[in-house]
């Protein structure tokens, strides 16, 4: 699918970054972070205009970002009924507002596979849209930046950074998920050691 989107930005341009980046935020399996890296690429070769393609992938996934969290906001009344008297989503809605930004900003751009249901928590938590929206930004902007940069920089071998940035975010993803199931192990049984025998 990615070859076939990369023929279609070639043959039309910046507009269809701003759709495929808007399409890969709302969860469609589209290969956004390649398109970014190729458009840079394409950039450094004179087929795109680089600002003109930077801008209209950020609207696209900015746009893309917003209605994702619409939906959890929209879904929160139901999730609240559903969860809110629950300890658990109690302890994780505090425990994701007090850490919301950090989370929003490292899912755009470090942690990506994470970045839509973290959208989707966002909106169902009762976070700030203004909020939401500055660290999103901030975010995408390093991560259009940072990739297309990239693909720019090392053009015609563009392909080798999309495998290197794949393997080491899946990588990063299982260390954050280790780190966690860590974490909630050590929790559990400091909690369990704290109940009376």
């Amino acid at each position: 699918m990615s070859d076939f989107l990369l023929t279609q930005v070639i043959n039309y341009g910046t507009p269809l970054i701003g759709l495929i980046l808007f399409l890969g935020a709302l969860g469609l399996p589209i290969g956004a972070s390649v398109v970014v890296i190729a458009a840079g690429a394409f950039g450094q070769q004179g087929i795109l205009d680089i600002p003109s393609a930077a801008f209209l992938g950020l609207i696209g996934v900015l746009l893309g970002d917003s209605l994702s969290f619409g939906m959890g906001y929209y879904a929160k009344d139901s999730v609240q009924r559903r969860f809110g008297q629950s300890p658990a989503w109690r302890s994780a809605r505090t425990s994701f507002q007090q850490r919301a930004g950090l989370a929003i900003f490292l899912t755009r751009w470090l942690i990506t596979a994470v970045a839509i249901p973290t959208n989707l928590i966002a909106g169902s938590s009762g976070y700030k849209y203004t909020r939401f929206i500055a660290y999103d930004a901030t975010g995408e902007i390093l991560w259009i930046g940072l990739y297309g940069g990239l693909g720019y920089l090392f053009g015609a071998q563009w392909e080798l950074v999309y495998d290197f940035i794949s393997n080491f975010g899946g990588l990063l993803l299982g260390l954050v998920v280790l780190g966690f199931g860590i974490k909630q192990a050590w929790n559990w049984q400091e909690k369990k050691k704290s109940l009376p025998k």
